[in-house]
Parts: structure tokens; sequence; C-alpha cells
């Protein structure tokens, strides 16, 4: 289980202070403009043509909330939506419940919303079941649904790995692809585990306690993609191309469910 979020007294410090991802300014630094740049438009509907009822999205690692804005306005086509409080629906409609294991990268969220009605944002750690399962189920029962249309884990598996191990990211990995239809998944590369590793050692900090131990290495989204369609019954659907920081934008299907209507 992850242990608490970053001290109080740590906000913004530099990034080795935030051993769980949960950089208080992440998005001055890793804009999403970056990878919702890289979806095509209209992905929504080449994925669920003939849906009628609202898609549910999941969005994991929210941090404050940028990207996930971002990928709702461009999941829907929406242009300056900013200024509009809530869209008028370009042919689908789209609740997406994001979740971050920060509170006070939560509250930030919950303020700067400009979708509060169709965008949700809760604190949770994903990796503690006993709080994770009554919450998203109750989630999903308030829809009449038992999983996702979609998933994001948008440079989030990296922390799972580091803070849990080997274990800890294969039962994460299971976890999402049991909840949701797609999945889409932004993997970090090994440089960053050292780079992460380097900048806790640098604020004399113990070292994160599986990096050491971490048998699944090296290309992390080959080993991610080999993962969710070797043992979580899903396929790769497409790969967007990488980002400026040479990560991989990973779009994966479910071979056990399909999208309804």
């Amino acid at each position: 289980k992850m242990a608490a979020p970053i001290s109080r007294g740590s906000r913004g410090l530099e990034p080795g202070a935030a051993p769980y991802g949960n950089f208080p300014n992440y998005s001055r630094f890793h804009p999403p403009e970056g990878r919702v740049s890289l979806l095509p438009q209209g992905l929504l509907s080449s994925l669920f043509p003939a849906a009628t009822r609202p898609l549910l999205g999941l969005d994991v690692g929210c941090n404050s909330g940028e990207l996930s804005v971002a990928l709702y306005q461009h999941l829907l086509g929406l242009q300056d939506s900013s200024s509009s409080p809530e869209p008028p629906g370009a042919g689908k409609e789209l609740k997406l419940l994001c979740c971050d294991i920060d509170p006070e990268l939560i509250r930030r969220a919950q303020q700067s919303s400009p979708f509060p009605a169709s965008i949700s944002f809760a604190s949770l750690d994903i990796m503690d079941s006993g709080a994770r399962e009554p919450f998203l189920s109750s989630y999903l029962e308030r829809f009449g649904r038992s999983s996702f249309d979609i998933g994001f884990c948008m440079s989030v598996t990296m922390w799972i790995h580091l803070n849990h191990g080997d274990r800890g990211l294969l039962d994460f990995l299971a976890l999402l692809a049991s909840l949701c239809t797609f999945l889409l998944v932004e993997p970090q590369p090994w440089r960053c585990y050292r780079a992460a590793a380097r900048r806790l050692r640098r604020l004399g900090r113990d070292d994160f306690e599986h990096f050491r131990s971490l048998q699944i290495n090296g290309d992390m989204a080959e080993s991610i993609t080999r993962i969710l369609t070797q043992e979580c019954a899903m396929e790769l659907v497409c790969s967007f191309g990488s980002t400026s920081w040479d990560r991989s934008l990973l779009l994966f299907r479910s071979t056990t469910a399909r999208p309804k209507g």
C-alpha cells in the first residue's frame, strides 16, 4: 500500500520530494498539449460508434487535473471550452472520474475544473483495495454500470512500479484491464526510473524500496504491452507515437468485453 503523499511542508521543493509522482506543478514542465495533440480527432466516435448513453472514463493519477480537462476537451472536440459552463455535446457524452493519491492536488483540480458536472475529482490511493473497491463500485452503480468504457493511465506506471514493485505493477495493470474496455497508457521509459532514484538520493532520502530488485525493466513500453496482451486479456489497438519526452501513447482494448451501445 502506498504511504502518505508528500509532506505538507514540501510544496514547491524539487521534484524528488514527490515520490509518488504527485508534483505540485506537473503540467508546467509536461504540458497536456504534448499528449493530446497525438490523439486523433473523433477518437471516441471511432471507438464507440453505436454508443447512445454517456460514456464513462477513469483517469488514474490525475495530479491537479490539467491533463484530465485537456483530454476531455480533445475527445469531445471542444474548442476554447473554458468559456462555456458545460459542453453542448459533440456527438458523445463523457463522464470522467479522475483520482489521485494527493488530496491537495485534488482540491486544486476541483477548484479549477471548468466542467464540474462532467468531470469528477477524488482523492484515492488506487492500490488500496479497501478504499478503491467501494468507491469505484459506488460510482459505477450511479450509472448502472460495472466497468468503464475507457481508462487513462498517463505517466503513472513508473510510480506504481517503484513504490509497489513488480507484483504491484502486474496487479495494477490487471486491475485497469478488468475495469476498462479501452485503456490509454503512457508508460515512463526506464531512464525516468533512474532519474527519480537520483532525485531521492540527492535529497538524502532512502531509495525507492523496490528499485534495485525490479525484474521488469528495460523497454517499459514493450514490457507493459506484453503484460497487458499476454496476461490481462487486452490487445494493442494503436500506438499514437511518442511525446517530446519520448513517452509512447498506447491504446489497448479488452478482448473479453465489447463496447456497448
